[in-house]
This record gives C-alpha cells, sequence and structure tokens, in this order.
C-alpha cells in the first residue's frame, strides 16, 4: 500500500548484408536495449522515489575472422529521493544517484587502448535540498549541499589521470549545489515525452563551469508491443578532456574538454507494465 512500480523494456535492432553489391559496403547487425524501471512510494507526508535505467547495444561489422564488435550504447543510471513535506508543493530532500557503465569503451572501432571501463568512470551524487513536486509530471530537487564523487578504478586510466583524477588516483572529491529536473507528458496520443536534466557546480574549483548532463526520450508507440524511440543526451563535464585538433590537420594535438552529444533511433518490441 503506498507504493506505485512500473516499467519499460525495449529491444531494437538492425541488419543490413551486401552480396556483389556494385555500390559498396559492409555486412552488419546491431541490437539495443534498454530497461527503465521505477519504484515510488507516497505515504501521509513522506516521499521515496527510485529509478533505475540500464541502456546497452552492441554492432558486429564484417564476416568471419573480419568482424568487428564495438558498443553503441552502455548505461547505468540509478537514483533514490526521500522526501518530507514541508509547504505548498515543497519537501525537504535528500537524494543519492550512481552512475556508470557495464564494459569498456573505445573512442573508434579499430582501437585497442580503451577510454571507459566498468567504474571508469562511475559518479556517486550525494544531495540534501528541496524539492518542488507541484505534479507527478514534474519535479524541481534543488541542493545547495552536494557531494559529488567520481570513480575511475581502471589502472590504466587512472594512471592517465582520466576524468578529472589526479594521475595515480581512483577517487576525485568535489563539493558544490546540484540541481535535478524531470519532466514528462503525451505529445499526441501514441507519444510520450521524458526530459531529465541534472546541473552540478563546484564550489571549490571553477564554479562558473556547471556539468551538464540532459537526456531526452520521444516514443512512438505503433502497437501494444512495438514502438520506436529517439534518444538524445547531452553531457559537459570540465573535467572530461577529450583529443582534439586544434588546426584541422586530422591529427589531434591538444585535449580539452567539450560538448558530448549521444543519439540513438530504434525501432522494435517494447514492452511497458
Amino acid at each position: 500500500k503506498g507504493w506505485k512500480t512500473g516499467g519499460v523494456l525495449s529491444l531494437t535492432g538492425s541488419q543490413i548484408s551486401f552480396t556483389n553489391w556494385a555500390a559498396g559496403g559492409e555486412n552488419s547487425i546491431s541490437a539495443n536495449s534498454f530497461v527503465n524501471l521505477f519504484a515510488n512510494f507516497k505515504k501521509d507526508r513522506m516521499t521515496w522515489d527510485n529509478t533505475l535505467d540500464l541502456g546497452f547495444g552492441m554492432m558486429k561489422q564484417g564476416m568471419g575472422e573480419e568482424s568487428r564488435y564495438y558498443k553503441t550504447d552502455d548505461k547505468i543510471d540509478f537514483s533514490s529521493k526521500y522526501g518530507q513535506y514541508a509547504f505548498e508543493h515543497w519537501y525537504y530532500t535528500g537524494l543519492v544517484s550512481f552512475k556508470s557503465q557495464f564494459t569498456e569503451g573505445f573512442k573508434k572501432i579499430t582501437d585497442t587502448v580503451r577510454i571507459s571501463n566498468f567504474m571508469a568512470p562511475a559518479y556517486l551524487n550525494v544531495s540534501i535540498g528541496m524539492d518542488y513536486k507541484p505534479t507527478d509530471n514534474f519535479t524541481l530537487f534543488i541542493s545547495p549541499l552536494s557531494g559529488k564523487i567520481t570513480y575511475v578504478t581502471d589502472t590504466m586510466l587512472s594512471a592517465a589521470g582520466a576524468y578529472g583524477v589526479t594521475p595515480g588516483e581512483t577517487v576525485r572529491y568535489e563539493f558544490g549545489g546540484y540541481v535535478k529536473a524531470q519532466f514528462k507528458c503525451n505529445l499526441a496520443q501514441n507519444i510520450s515525452y521524458t526530459s531529465r536534466i541534472d546541473l552540478f557546480s563546484n564550489y571549490l574549483e571553477k564554479p562558473q563551469n556547471i556539468d551538464v548532463n540532459w537526456e531526452n526520450i520521444v516514443n512512438f508507440k505503433v502497437n501494444s508491443f512495438f514502438s520506436a524511440n529517439f534518444h538524445i543526451t547531452t553531457m559537459y563535464d570540465d573535467d572530461t578532456k577529450i583529443d582534439i585538433d586544434r588546426n584541422n590537420d586530422g591529427v589531434y594535438d591538444g585535449k580539452g574538454a567539450r560538448l558530448q552529444i549521444k543519439q540513438l533511433f530504434g525501432m522494435g518490441i517494447t514492452y511497458k507494465f
């Protein structure tokens, strides 16, 4: 009693094959999956909201011994938020969130040097603040007291000082302000939209350089089991340095923080409960 639970399971895929195709091309097959689960509790003056988002995708390119495999999606995102009623639609709230990925990742399909791995990076956020919940479709959490911990447990990445950790260290601590907002609605009878944004400012170092993680999902429902999904994620982290080509000669000659964008579109089987 008091619990509201549910989720979405989705599996999408694509395949392309060439035989004596004059224009050229390479055989490939790909599959992407994601799981979105929620368990929310509300009773009297107390609320407790929990979400878990998992995503993973792989592509196989080529045939036989020349086959190459690489990731097309990889995400672990957990959030738990506990609140006590304060006034109007505001709640005194504590939040814990965790983000990482399942397996190692590479910049290009031909690379052998990994740039990410499980728990490299991983982000743990612990925050205390106020949560504004006027409806079930919108929440705004504001925290002036937030701790962000970045983990890089992969030895090679830790030695390189990846994701802002001191070279050789596996943990980086930050203290600052945090804002998390989520909005969802139905754009049409069979089209739903969900948007979620996280903002973090480190009080102790370059507070004006705000970390951003903004996710948008549009779901087009075909029938009870088939749908199309469009995901776009925009990220910026001043501590995540990316290889850049400053003089456009095709050779990386430096590193810097850059806006990161990931897009994913798929059509397949979706089960909502």
